[in-house]
């Protein structure tokens, strides 16, 4: 059996929105038994102990493949694959242990037979319903149903795996339900972006997927692979270098020759690497469809494994704007949020970005359709003092200099190369200070930074969490200081909320006044 082609996933879903609809209001509705216990008598799919089971066996596949394949490495180390039996009995155990059902106001989950347990799940609490769909889910007709709140980010609840009838119908109850328990008219749902085939190949080229796919696999396989840290990188360089230098030494290339050799072979590979960079962004964006239902957002995307995830606009927390040299050169940006309870490393199952490529006016059109009251495009934008470039020019001076000096070692002379970084760094600290700046108004705080990849960030002022006012020993001596801003759910890799080299002046009137808005009004998540 064959996997459903990319062509016939707009039917599928038509079919399992059609299939929800009609399966959401026959699903259990009371919440007491004869005993007075919440009802939880629906079971997942009969083939979800499998996909329990290869949930558990991925930590087992790359050990196995190498020792059974590669033939290296200790084979005792097959006796751990006795637990894998054990895998099999666990994940039929939880199969015929595993009931949930629906009650009035919330989702009833039961699981265990010795050891029991009973959870009842309010729907208001179920900030976040991803639905996942891998090959193998598509070639069975099922999916993976998650449930997140905004208290943590383990779920909920999980559930491996129901019919894609089942899950669909699943959903729309937790939305109809969630937003008012005694509502139960649909809202129409209203596409806010789709990207094309087009845009998505674009986005391939901004991205730098590639790279990052290159260099997980070269840090899993340093730390699965046996010796690979000792003998194999080794004789693979070896073996790499002497089939290389024999094919070139039979040209007999000049120094010319030798420098245009080595310019085709980074071309070679960066093109290689771009191309790798499309590939995924087609396997993870193909047929990405942004819409809105309700206060709710719903993001679906994927070519052959296919994610949907639906959250509350309300656990928006905080909003960033990007574009890189290529964006600007393709006139595309890139819009993400961070939502509460969000796990960076979660992929596919948190709503991060809501353009993951658009033109700037579509970018502004949605920040205006989601932010109302904003006013994003009408915004006072206030410039940092221009001296402010030598502050960012400054932490490249020691290095450069300490690089000069350790190359001097091995170069000579040529180490002073290493210096000619100086004058590029105080022009690119030059025209990063030019674009650095804030804006604020009743209902939102905004800053801007980057020359060369560039990004706004920006956050309602009722969902800020924290406010503090910094000054370093240079700030002291120079008048300034720097005024850190905190929401929730902010990732690691995302940019700062932060307003630098502000005069203190300023900076202390502006806490004051953030402050106060605080104090003012209730946050709310």
């Amino acid at each position: 059996m064959s996997a459903p082609g990319p062509v016939s996933a707009s039917a599928e879903r038509s079919a399992a929105v059609a299939a929800a609809d009609a399966a959401a209001p026959t699903m259990p509705a009371d919440a007491a038994g004869a005993a007075g216990e919440p009802v939880a008598d629906r079971r997942l799919h009969p083939m979800s102990w499998l996909f329990v089971l290869i949930q558990h066996l991925k930590q087992f596949i790359v050990p196995l493949l190498i020792l059974v394949f590669a033939g290296r490495g200790d084979r005792n180390e097959l006796y751990s694959l006795i637990g894998v039996g054990l895998l099999v009995l666990a994940a039929l155990w939880r199969y015929f242990t595993y009931r949930y059902g629906v009650g009035p106001n919330g989702l009833v989950v039961r699981s265990g037979l010795l050891n029991r347990s009973l959870r009842v799940i309010p729907f208001v609490r179920i900030q976040n319903v991803a639905v996942h769909q891998t090959v193998l889910h598509r070639v069975f007709g099922v999916a993976e149903v998650r449930m997140e709140s905004a208290a943590g980010k383990e779920p909920e609840a999980q559930m491996r795996v129901l019919t894609l009838a089942d899950a669909m119908a699943l959903e729309t109850l937790v939305r109809r339900r969630g937003a008012d328990p005694a509502q139960a008219v649909e809202e129409r749902a209203d596409s806010l972006l789709r990207l094309s085939p087009a845009e998505v190949l674009r986005l391939g080229l901004v991205s730098n997927g590639g790279l990052v796919l290159v260099g997980a696999g070269i840090a899993a396989a340093l730390q699965t692979v046996p010796d690979f840290n000792g003998r194999v990188p080794e004789r693979v360089l070896r073996g790499g270098m002497h089939w290389l230098f024999g094919r070139v030494e039979g040209y007999h290339l000049d120094a010319g020759g030798y420098a245009l050799l080595a310019a085709a072979t980074i071309a070679l590979v960066a093109v290689a690497l771009k191309t790798l960079s499309v590939t995924l962004a087609l396997l993870r964006y193909y047929g990405f469809d942004l819409s809105e239902q309700g206060r709710r957002l719903t993001a679906e995307r994927g070519l052959l494994a296919r994610w949907r995830t639906t959250v509350p606009r309300r656990r928006i927390q905080a909003w960033t704007l990007e574009e890189g040299v290529l964006h600007r050169l393709l006139k595309r940006r890139r819009l993400a949020v961070d939502t509460v309870g969000a796990d960076e490393h979660d992929e596919g199952r948190a709503l991060k970005e809501l353009a993951p490529i658009a033109s700037p006016q579509t970018c502004d059109r949605l920040i205006a359709h989601l932010l109302p009251h904003a006013r994003w495009d009408a915004l006072e934008w206030r410039a940092l003092p221009n001296a402010a470039w030598w502050r960012l020019f400054l932490p490249d001076v020691p290095w450069t200099v300490l690089a000069a000096f350790a190359l001097y070692w091995h170069l000579g002379s040529w180490s002073l190369l290493a210096l000619l970084w100086l004058p590029w760094s105080a022009f690119k600290a030059q025209r990063r200070a030019r674009r650095m700046g804030y804006a604020m108004n009743a209902e939102l705080v905004a800053v801007r930074e980057g020359w060369w990849r560039r990004h706004w960030r920006f956050a309602e002022l009722d969902k800020l969490q924290a406010l503090q006012l910094t000054r370093s020993p240079l700030d002291r001596r120079c008048g300034t200081a720097t005024l850190w801003l905190d929401t929730a759910g902010a990732g690691a890799l995302s940019p700062p909320l932060r307003i630098r080299f502000l005069p203190a002046d300023e900076a202390r009137r502006l806490y004051d006044r953030l402050a106060g808005a605080l104090a003012g009004r209730p946050l709310r998540w």
